[in-house]
């Protein structure tokens, strides 16, 4: 059923009823657990990124427990710092934290490389999260067919913030209709099937390719790029691993890339510093959401690139 929900809840907002006067919108989805949420410090932001970004709209929807009835409540609004951990919206204000994630550079990124495009932007991302119901732990799992029986897990608020920001006709509220254009996904996560067990860690590969394949259903674009982030250690633990079987689900992430020609893997975060035992510091959120960017251009790039 939620398989069928996911290629269905699209709403006349991504076509914007096909009117010819709508503005369109590149629009990326930003999802994953704590370092897709972002713990960077606002304060360590440069120059160009402490103010708004004009011509990039963000959609955060707001997270969840499993088993709690969907939420994803957000507001569209101009991209500005604040959209890291802490973030929360209740539908109709946006309460910006005092940290940031990847996407400010990642959209400053994409505005650098594709000057003309208007930017819009889906965040939903919960710190802890696995993929695995297993691995759920206090945080959630996004299995979408989670067998614990809770009934509502992250995929159902991912979802959920989904239909809400698709609901949206007019996302920069100029008086026009907008046509919202799916053109990517951005997914880093994977620290936390890593921290279980190794029969979790060995289902990773199989468990991301389902869930990415059903965000592409969400949105409606089979061969949707996706850009994966790898995930690293800080070796801050007393045996050094703070992910005790993070090299599984490294090399489930590179042989997911592998086998998907519409995937690319970022493998820079091996050389971030760390702000904890678990999240990276400021420059690193910084250079990952530049890596992202790049990394979708050039997928775009390849699919328009003719065939010899």
């Amino acid at each position: 059923m939620k398989t069928w929900i996911a290629a269905a809840i699209l709403t006349c907002a991504m076509t914007a009823c096909h009117s010819p006067e709508a503005t369109v919108w590149k629009l990326y989805y930003l999802g994953g657990q704590s370092n897709m949420d972002g713990y960077g410090d606002v304060t360590d932001l440069p120059e160009t990124l402490q103010e708004p970004l004009p011509g990039i709209m963000i959609f955060h929807g707001n997270t969840s427990p499993d088993g709690t009835e969907p939420d994803g409540n957000g507001v569209w609004a101009e991209l500005r710092p604040g959209h890291g951990a802490g973030f929360s919206s209740d539908g109709t204000i946006n309460s910006h934290s005092e940290q940031f994630g990847i996407e400010l550079s990642f959209a400053e990124r994409m505005r650098q490389l594709d000057p003309g495009a208007n930017i819009a932007l889906i965040k939903y991302s919960r710190g802890g999260t696995s993929i695995d119901a297993e691995a759920a732990g206090q945080f959630g799992a996004w299995d979408p067919d989670d067998p614990t029986g809770t009934g509502v897990n992250q995929y159902d608020h991912f979802l959920a913030t989904i239909r809400l920001a698709t609901a949206v006709q007019d996302i920069d509220g100029d008086g026009h209709p907008d046509l919202l254009v799916p053109s990517g996904i951005v997914w880093m996560q994977g620290e936390s099937d890593g921290a279980y067990s190794e029969a979790i860690a060995r289902r990773y590969e199989a468990n991301l390719e389902q869930l990415i394949d059903l965000v592409r259903a969400a949105l409606r674009v089979d061969d949707l790029p996706a850009v994966i982030g790898r995930i690293s250690d800080s070796g801050q633990d007393d045996d050094g691993r703070v992910w005790d079987h993070g090299d599984i689900v490294r090399a489930a992430q590179a042989a997911f890339v592998e086998k998907d020609p519409r995937a690319a893997l970022v493998t820079s975060t091996d050389s971030y510093g760390y702000s904890d035992p678990w999240h990276y510091d400021s420059n690193g959120y910084l250079d990952l959401g530049r890596r992202f960017a790049d990394a979708l251009a050039e997928l775009e790039r390849r699919a328009s690139t003719p065939r010899e």
